[in-house]
């Protein structure tokens, strides 16, 4: 459906019927065929309302009356989309994209907290292409109705009431507010009811990933050998086989929790284990004693263990890449961004939270032992494998991703391994932005979301 960007003009009509009336610019009505005569169904969400339609030669945009402003949560200045169908009578105006966050915080000025710069910037994104965003959180989904109470952006936070939205992209990054029974019954109901798309739709666990990935035969050469742990006999099937593995929460995330074993020529073990502070070191002189002492945390939580790889080091730090990857305008696979995670001093895992550093990967390559023509192959195999790695997930997950970080590994001999999936990319780079810069990855956020409302 072709769309035309339009203004929203907020304003009294007193000789007109208030909300019952909307004036648009005259060559906006001739362009989409709107007729003038009886009334038009106005789509904004899933709100619906009868309308007459008015030409006006002076008006370049849609004028609305603040009471249906109001209704819509609609701002004056606001810039959608719009387009007609006929066959119908429905006059469209959007997409109206739906923010899912965790919580608010007291500050006006901040209700997001340390993810505000990015919803103004999606804020801002929307206006730019013709859409318009909200943000609201899992204490604002309503039990019954067709509005939520959400967050926009104008110049400053406002808190209004908007209805149900063509797209949900959901930025919960806490499973425990995700699996709330509230949140899946909206989502649900969302995509049944009222026929919202909704993308990044759950969080990933890691073995469930490797099992889904390991269906698609070309992309087992980048799999490292990879287990749910069940048993004792497990790791020292594994241990004996590679000599170095990592177990790793499989719903872990920022680092937590990860534990590193290397088996040593004597026969004894040494384990590492993550913390904020550094790196716990342990030698046990058996097996035996090194699962006895990991089996409390073990009992807590499931793992996964995975096969060590022997990774390149930059400036004599362990480095690996995350390339986010993102569905475009046209709904297709695109990589916006790689970036090289180095481990920061006493640490043996790269993230951020744990002391890593970002740095492009073509600099952190260039620090590495590999040759110029190495490093231009290994970045491009970098990005060609976060491709094929987002189209099996789309091939083997029944769930809708939009977004999704894939943390890549690149050993020794140049060879790309996958390390795991997220599909809650963080948000808060730290990227220094000019006032009204919008990165590449919140425009393409909405320009999926475009896609997905038909726009």
């Amino acid at each position: 459906m072709t769309s035309t960007k339009i203004t929203i003009q907020v304003q009294g009509m007193d000789s007109l019927q208030h909300d019952h009336t909307v004036v648009i610019g005259e060559k906006t009505v001739r362009q989409h065929k709107i007729p003038t005569s009886g009334t038009v169904t106005l789509k904004f969400g899933v709100f619906r309302q009868q309308v007459k339609v008015v030409s006006a030669s002076h008006v370049d945009g849609l004028r609305i009356h603040p009471s249906l402003a109001g209704k819509m949560g609609l701002h004056n200045g606001a810039r959608l989309g719009l387009y007609y169908k006929g066959s119908s009578r429905t006059l469209t105006v959007g997409p109206l994209i739906g923010v899912m966050m965790n919580r608010t915080y007291s500050a006006p000025d901040r209700p997001f907290g340390s993810t505000t710069a990015f919803c103004r910037e999606l804020a801002d994104a929307a206006q730019v292409f013709g859409a318009f965003a909200y943000f609201f959180t899992v204490s604002d989904i309503p039990q019954s109705g067709l509005s939520v109470n959400g967050w926009t952006y104008s110049g400053r936070w406002q808190k209004r009431q908007f209805p149900i939205p063509d797209v949900v992209y959901n930025r919960l990054t806490t499973r425990k507010l995700e699996n709330q029974p509230s949140v899946q019954r909206f989502m649900k109901e969302a995509k049944s009811r009222h026929g919202a798309a909704v993308f990044n739709e759950k969080y990933l666990n890691k073995n469930e990933v490797f099992d889904a990935l390991k269906h698609e035969a070309s992309l087992l050469k980048h799999l490292p050998e990879s287990h749910l742990l069940k048993s004792s006999q497990t790791l020292k099937k594994m241990i004996d086989k590679y000599n170095v593995v990592f177990l790793k929460p499989i719903t872990g995330s920022l680092g937590k929790g990860i534990i590193r074993i290397n088996k040593l020529n004597n026969q004894s073990y040494t384990c590492m284990q993550t913390t904020l502070s550094g790196t716990t070191r342990q030698t046990f002189s058996s097996l035996s004693a090194l699962t006895n002492a990991l089996a409390g945390k073990l009992k807590r939580g499931r793992y996964q263990i995975q096969q060590g790889l022997s990774l390149i080091e930059a400036g004599g730090r362990p480095v690996d890449f995350r390339a986010l990857v993102q569905r475009n305008g046209e709904g297709v696979w695109n990589v916006t961004s790689v970036v090289a995670r180095t481990a920061g001093s006493n640490h043996f895992v790269s993230n951020v939270a744990r002391g890593g550093t970002l740095s492009r990967a073509k600099e952190a390559l260039q620090k590495t032992n590999f040759s110029a023509s190495q490093q231009a192959a290994v970045l491009q195999q970098l990005r060609k494998t976060a491709l094929e790695i987002a189209a099996g997930i789309e091939k083997q997950m029944k769930e809708h991703f939009g977004e999704l970080g894939v943390d890549l590994a690149v050993d020794t001999k140049g060879k790309v391994w996958l390390i795991e999936v997220n599909s809650k990319p963080s948000k808060n780079d730290g990227t220094p932005l000019a006032e009204g810069e919008i990165r590449p990855s919140v425009k393409l956020t909405v320009q999926y979301a475009r896609f997905l409302s038909g726009f």
